[in-house]
């Protein structure tokens, strides 16, 4: 059990490598000082060459992790390669992958460790014994937590072209990018900075080996300008639907402008717009 923000103060450092961590070691993570949004100008920056695997196949938070047997009332959204390890969910068999471990990790945006009910069920869905498992978590409101989840920036770009129907094959490389966020302690405005970040300041350049209509369309249908939620601070939107996610159009939970190339064509597609108001609004 790996505490990166709970009980200990965590840093920024922390959130980067958890990122990678997420990411199963295929992409890298690089704090800048420049970046989409100029009044807030220290950014996180997403690299991988394995799309695909690393942002759906690891970092994305798929597996729903609770303590069905005791009364601590625990869940978490597990990232990481230990997802690729259990597979219990739909996405691999369309990925295809598999992995096979003698150890293996999962992240947790959590305050506090899972319990032994949550370890147990990894374990067996893992078929690895509980002493090869490692946990690393952290709350959204520390400095580790909001820098892994602003990480994201690149995983809900693909997570967006895998509902969208795109041809998950055809992604080659991507980068992406977004605002730092201060943590806040609150977590649904720590939330709300987070998912800010990206919905409004994030910005991605995904790599596709497809005919120019093809990532045309893609370029319009990543950005959350195409969700009829977009234009408030993702708190405000929180609030109105009385904190049920269920209830935000799932077109928002993407970066705020797309660029799609087609290494087809050499042909580049843009779709979206920054919201540097909106990012204002909310970091402040």
């Amino acid at each position: 059990m790996i505490d990166a923000g709970s009980q200990v103060r965590g840093s920024i450092e922390a959130g980067r490598r958890l990122a990678e961590i997420c990411l199963g070691g295929l992409g890298t993570v690089s704090i800048v000082p420049t970046g989409p949004v100029a009044s807030w100008p220290y950014s996180v920056v997403v690299h991988t060459s394995d799309p695909v695997l690393a942002c759906l196949g690891s970092q994305y938070a798929g597996w729903s992790l609770a303590d069905e047997t005791g009364d601590s009332g625990f869940f978490a959204l597990g990232s990481g390669p230990g997802r690729a390890v259990a597979v219990v969910e739909e996405l691999y068999k369309e990925l295809g992958y598999h992995d096979s471990a003698d150890k293996t990790v999962l992240v947790l945006e959590s305050a506090s460790a899972p319990p032994a009910s949550v370890v147990a069920k990894v374990a067996e869905a893992t078929k690895l014994r509980p002493e090869d498992l490692t946990f690393i978590y952290a709350p959204t409101q520390s400095l580790a937590g909001s820098t892994q989840v602003v990480a994201r920036v690149l995983e809900v770009a693909l997570h967006k072209a895998h509902t969208v129907g795109f041809d998950l094959h055809a992604i080659l490389d991507g980068i992406g990018s977004a605002p730092l966020s201060p943590p806040h302690p609150d977590f649904i405005k720590a939330m709300g900075r987070t998912n800010d970040a990206i919905i409004y300041g994030g910005r991605v350049q995904l790599f596709v080996d497809a005919d120019d209509a093809d990532a045309k369309q893609l370029a319009e249908q990543l950005p959350s300008t195409s969700s009829s939620d977009h234009g408030s601070p993702f708190a405000e939107i929180f609030s109105k639907v009385n904190g049920d996610f269920y209830k935000i159009d799932g077109a928002l939970f993407s970066p705020a402008e797309a660029i799609v190339t087609s290494v087809r064509t050499g042909s580049t597609f843009r779709g979206g717009r920054l919201e540097p108001s909106l990012v204002d609004a909310s970091f402040s």
